[in-house]
């Protein structure tokens, strides 16, 4: 891989704008790309906002903070992307806009030049169809907000050259990141699979008024989520003893929900609009200035999390 000092990111949403923060704040200059001056005018409050929320928690100083902002530039224009040394992506999360997308910034790019995608769970394999040279292609899976947590997923396609995968690994490193290595393209890959076996699990259980939601919440904020930050699932395995999470996987798997149809309560809040943080209402109430509090709340946590952690 060649020596990284351009970076050029197409999406300007929250992903994709947390992303040219992360790179912007060790120094390299970037090039925010989206199709809209109207998107693009909601990145630029994006960063103000994120920028803002790090001064505030001690995280960075008004002198980087404004450096970080100067090396953030912006363009309706993929052609810009032309002299860069490596690309991320995080556009619409369909395969179709993707296609669109790689298929013409792939042959705009030089052919040594390293693209990854930060889809959350599309197939590398079937976003790479299109691209020129798909052996340069890597999944480079952030968690949001990617300024703050440190977890990347770093994932091979079936024509992704693992030396490219492993540089995006390196690369992840040097920004300060968690990477790990996922060397099968699954659908989901690691994190996501498992994200979805516990909101299964938990949406089985709300289902069967076992649980509410808040309390659903809190064994994952007060139990094992807390556990989780400190040590990962076999180490607690370990810890707790083979033998005897051994003993509770034999009477107890069998008992797991495996619903592979979704979820009814997620569709009843989609049809209703109920879609989150975004539409003021989700599973909980985000009306008037609820969701930029929870916003607020979520990353001061997190912060404070790996804090502690790291």
């Amino acid at each position: 891989m060649r020596e990284i000092q351009k970076v050029f990111v197409a999406g300007s949403g929250t992903m994709g704008m947390s992303i040219a923060q992360a790179f912007a704040d060790k120094l390299y200059d970037v090039t925010v790309y989206d199709i809209a001056e109207k998107s693009i005018e909601h990145g630029k409050k994006l960063l103000a906002l994120n920028q803002e929320a790090l001064i505030k928690s001690g995280k960075s100083t008004p002198e980087h903070s404004k450096e970080v902002v100067e090396h953030i530039k912006f363009t309706t224009d993929i052609n810009d992307a032309k002299d860069t040394d490596f690309v991320t992506e995080s556009v619409v999360e369909r395969l179709e806009i993707k296609h669109d997308f790689w298929g013409k910034l792939s042959s705009v790019v030089d052919e040594d030049i390293i693209l990854t995608t930060n889809t959350s769970g599309l197939s590398i394999t079937a976003i790479a169809e299109v691209v020129k040279c798909p052996e340069r292609f890597v999944g480079m899976h952030w968690f949001n907000p990617p300024h703050i947590i440190p977890l990347i997923e770093v994932i091979n396609g079936d024509k992704t050259d693992d030396g490219n995968a492993q540089a995006v690994y390196e690369l992840a490193k040097e920004l300060g990141k968690k990477p790990i290595r996922v060397k099968k393209d699954v659908p989901g890959f690691c994190a996501n699979r498992v994200q979805f076996t516990i909101l299964r699990e938990l949406l089985h259980l709300v289902e069967d008024e076992v649980v509410s939601f808040e309390d659903a919440d809190n064994v994952m904020k007060y139990g094992l989520g807390l556990r989780y930050a400190c040590l990962g699932p076999f180490e607690i395995a370990d810890m707790g003893g083979i033998d005897t999470f051994t003993n509770i996987s034999d009477y107890l798997f069998a008992d797991l929900d495996d619903n592979k149809d979704g979820s009814p309560i997620f569709r009843q809040l989609v049809e209703e609009g109920k879609l989150g943080v975004k539409a003021g209402a989700g599973i909980y109430d985000y009306s008037g200035d609820k969701a930029d509090i929870a916003i607020k709340e979520r990353d001061e946590k997190y912060m404070k999390v790996c804090d502690a952690i790291l």
